[in-house]
């Protein structure tokens, strides 16, 4: 039976030649702006390199505190850090590193201005994030600990110190600091921020050591669990830890909150409810329901085509159903036509989103992005075509299955 659906349906569509490439257009691009959402968010949430182990990482990115009339709100410090993360149980890996690109340094070679992204970090950041090195490795914990000038640099850093010569064991100026290079890593996305950087040194090699007494300020925590199964117990630990620290100052800040979450739900909190609980599942809906509201007018759109071509065959209907072809055999024969011609706009819409992709990537709209087609995107892109295909045909099934077959011989298809 589906086999004869499927003949039928490809009969179908090459019959009516204009009717089907105005239905592809409108599918393809519909799609295609949707897949390459999808690639935006795999690469912003998505588990791969360097946060290929995102789905078992917990963060720390913001510490509030307040008391009377006053409120301060930042990033840890490394204070922060070593109060209430550093020795967390159940942990495979702890790090403590800079927020975001770190700091901006300049350096001039043979003339040049060159802006450099230097990221302070420790020795398990190399642990927690899987980078790709092209050349050397990362800098040890000993380097880490002992504030040895060692340092790993991005590709693009390369190029630009080096011509794209190798890099391994030669000193590099940052700034007002020399350090050696001891590996080079592929470039990482901007939208990758927390191991987003182009130059990574330890955190000793700071010019000073004030950041060690601030609570708040210019760093990050992360920690591994051993599994997903330990994350609401490294949590519970964490909370535990902040409820009974008692403040130095009660009569300044009398209250200190912050939050150990997942990328995503910290994402969640900072954009709708930043200054409280994370809120995943209103993200999640969001997310859906933008996507969804997005397909709706281009399906009403399709449904409406599909209408006028299935109204058409107001004979062959009549013909079916005096014959004794079923409702049901008929509304799945043009669901069938449907998603058969979704599928196909969907096949298009993949070739052309990997085309846009690669012109966002070569177009440098965000530094170093690399958006591909994986197979978690693939698989959207194919599953979002099946949701458009299903909700544009069912409607136009449905009224083509209630025609009086008398009427629909007669040509009459109201």
């Amino acid at each position: 039976m589906f086999k004869n659906y499927l003949k039928l349906a490809v009969k179908v569509l090459m019959r009516r030649k204009f009717f089907t490439l105005i239905s592809l257009f409108g599918i393809a691009l519909t799609l295609t702006v949707l897949v390459v959402a999808a690639a935006m968010l795999d690469q912003l949430f998505g588990p791969q390199p360097p946060e290929s182990r995102v789905d078992r990482m917990l963060l720390a990115t913001k510490v509030m505190m307040s008391g009377p009339g006053r409120e301060s709100s930042s990033s840890p410090g490394y204070k922060f850090y070593e109060t209430f993360i550093k020795d967390l149980p159940l942990a495979e890996e702890i790090s403590v590193f800079e927020g975001g690109g770190g700091n901006n340094e300049v350096t001039y070679l043979d003339d040049r201005k060159i802006e450099s992204a230097l990221k302070r970090v420790d020795g398990a950041f190399w642990r927690i994030f899987d980078f790709s090195f092209i050349e050397g490795g990362p800098f040890s914990d000993d380097d880490a600990d002992q504030g040895r000038f060692v340092a790993v640099i991005n590709k693009t850093t390369r190029e630009r110190f080096f011509g794209g010569e190798p890099a391994l064991g030669k000193d590099i100026r940052i700034g007002d600091q020399t350090f050696r290079v001891v590996g080079v890593v592929e470039d990482v996305s901007l939208l990758n921020n927390l191991p987003f950087g182009e130059v990574f040194a330890p955190i000793e090699t700071m010019p000073s050591t004030g950041y060690k007494t601030r609570m708040m300020g210019g760093f990050r925590a992360a920690v591994l669990a051993r599994s997903t199964a330990d994350i609401p117990e490294i949590q519970a630990a964490f909370n535990e830890r902040i409820a009974a620290y008692e403040l130095p100052d009660p009569e300044t800040y009398d209250t200190l909150e912050s939050w150990l979450l997942t990328k995503f739900d910290d994402t969640s909190r900072e954009m709708l409810n930043e200054g409280g609980e994370a809120r995943p599942l209103l993200l999640r809906l969001l997310i859906g329901g933008a996507m969804l509201l997005f397909m709706l007018l281009p399906a009403v759109n399709l449904m409406n085509l599909n209408l006028s071509r299935i109204l058409e065959r107001a004979a062959e209907i009549g013909v079916r159903k005096s014959f004794g072809a079923t409702p049901r055999t008929l509304v799945g024969q043009f669901v069938v036509e449907n998603v058969v011609l979704t599928l196909i706009g969907g096949v298009l819409a993949l070739g052309l989103s990997a085309l846009a992709l690669n012109m966002i990537n070569n177009a440098d709209l965000l530094p170093y992005a690399h958006f591909r087609l994986n197979l978690r995107v693939l698989g959207y892109g194919l599953l979002l075509a099946l949701i458009f295909g299903l909700v544009s045909g069912v409607y136009p099934a449905w009224r083509m299955s209630r025609m009086n077959p008398v009427e629909a011989l007669r040509g009459d298809s109201r």
